[in-house]
């Protein structure tokens, strides 16, 4: 049964992370909360009407990883972020990872699984261009 869950923070990293394995995950990897363009000011409103309690300082969290903004474009941070708050919750992540015997690097792809259509669908598909 699922539980519904108003974690907004990185409380609930580890428990994740262990549930996941439980659950026969062989990996696992994070990326930091991203808000572009309308999503930053959605995000906000959403959190000040649900959760006015919590807004500002969950926020807060995300500016302190995005250099100040709730977003940050640049390639190299916009998935991990920078500051101490985002170099926190990486070691978390990987420490927790370790201890529940997750690998941050997913099972080689199997190519084998995969098959060539047969030529009539081939040329079928090509018939769309």
């Amino acid at each position: 049964m699922l539980r519904k869950t108003r974690c907004l923070t990185g409380a609930e990293l580890e428990r994740i992370l262990e549930a996941s394995a439980r659950a026969g995950a062989s990996c696992a990897s994070a990326i930091l909360l991203r808000l572009p363009h309308e999503l930053g000011a959605l995000f906000e409103d959403w959190l000040k009407r649900t959760m006015p309690d919590r807004a500002a300082h969950v926020l807060s969290l995300i500016r302190q990883t995005r250099g100040g903004a709730l977003n940050d474009a640049a390639f190299g941070s916009r998935f991990r972020g920078t500051g101490a708050y985002a170099a926190l919750l990486r070691a978390r992540f990987h420490r927790a990872a370790r201890q529940f015997g997750l690998s941050d690097a997913p099972p080689p792809l199997d190519c084998g699984q995969f098959a060539k259509p047969p030529a009539k669908a081939a040329s079928a598909q090509l018939s769309l261009f």
